[in-house]
């Protein structure tokens, strides 16, 4: 399975690289995080609780950030097992475009998936893949590119 798409985010690429690089960030953003740790700069361990279909399942599993390049971009490999109902792998590139303050967010997923998920058949598990993905990146958006308060000053 594929997915590619593109979101711009009212914040500058500097600080949407260093949100994409902070757990507390991403647990707020992923849909169905119960916890999120940093194992080290460039490894992080996950517990997810996803439903896809009528199977709803607890994936634990670890994620790798790879081909750092700060502030542009880089690429993530995780996978994850849900225990009977099967299990996740894949990766991601993640490319930040700076548009004169905005940042164009654009990123590029291969995942496998196996046992009882991938039974359910292709296009109910593509459907919410992308569903998964629009959520994560919508929060995402929100979260980091919230306008300042009113009144705030930029100098």
């Amino acid at each position: 399975m594929e997915l590619s798409d593109e979101i711009r985010i009212q914040a500058p690429r500097e600080r949407v690289y260093e949100a994409l690089n902070d757990p507390e960030v991403l647990r707020q953003c992923i849909p169905g995080c119960e916890s999120l740790e940093k194992k080290s700069d460039t490894e992080l361990d996950a517990t997810v609780v996803l439903k896809v279909g009528p199977v709803k399942a607890r994936f634990t599993g670890a994620v790798r950030l790879e081909n750092l390049n700060p502030p542009i971009g880089y690429t993530l490999v995780g996978e994850g097992s849900g225990g009977v109902a099967g299990f996740a792998k894949g990766s991601g590139d993640v490319e930040l475009i700076d548009e004169g303050g905005e940042t164009l967010m654009k990123y590029d997923v291969k995942a496998d998936i196996g046992g009882k998920l991938a039974q359910l058949g292709s296009r109910l598990i593509a459907g919410t893949a992308k569903r998964l993905a629009g959520q994560f990146f919508e929060k995402f958006a929100e979260v980091v590119g919230t306008p300042p308060e009113e009144g705030s000053s930029t100098a």
